[in-house]
């Protein structure tokens, strides 16, 4: 909070942390942006905005067909059993977990020491105190060693929304 402007950071303060910050969102958002959905269909119907109504509905219907079909496409080709980013994420968490260090606390309970940002993992309640387990429904690095040490499969702790699976 201290790198905010001054002029800012009361107002935030006073809207509270859940308000504007994901880490402290009750819900799940599984990093992913939301926008409004008009203005996305808005920027492609430029041009068919124009047309009558009847011919608009049936542009858009095209639109989501098309677009439903190349996504379709697309994860047809996918061999992985997460979705191609979910995957890099889960590597990239994987590497940085190499160098950490565990002990075990209680039975899914683990207290890893990685020499910047120590964490708490319970794999049971898939949490870890630097939050990304839960904001991201995949292993952090924390996790990661804790799931190795246990000798689990660390797609068991992936959240179904990142499986490449129809």
């Amino acid at each position: 909070m201290t790198l905010v402007e001054s002029r800012i950071r009361p107002y935030l303060q006073d809207v509270g942390y859940e308000r504007w910050s994901r880490a402290h969102l009750g819900g799940r958002r599984y990093n992913i942006m939301t926008t409004n959905i008009s203005k996305c269909i808005n920027v492609i119907l430029v041009k068919e905005r124009k047309l009558p109504i009847t011919a608009l509905a049936e542009e858009m219907k095209s639109l989501v067909q098309r677009l439903h079909y190349e996504r379709r496409t697309e994860a047809e080709k996918c061999k992985t059993k997460l979705t191609p980013s979910a995957e890099a994420l889960l590597a990239e968490q994987y590497q940085l977990s190499l160098p950490m260090r565990l002990d075990p606390a209680y039975e899914t309970v683990y207290m890893v020491f990685d020499g910047d940002k120590n964490g708490v993992v319970d794999l049971q309640a898939r949490t870890c105190s630097c939050r990304r387990f839960q904001l991201e429904q995949l292993p952090c690095g924390h996790a990661m060693i804790a799931i190795r040490y246990m000798r689990g499969d660390m797609y068991n702790f992936c959240s179904d929304y990142y499986l490449s699976e129809c």
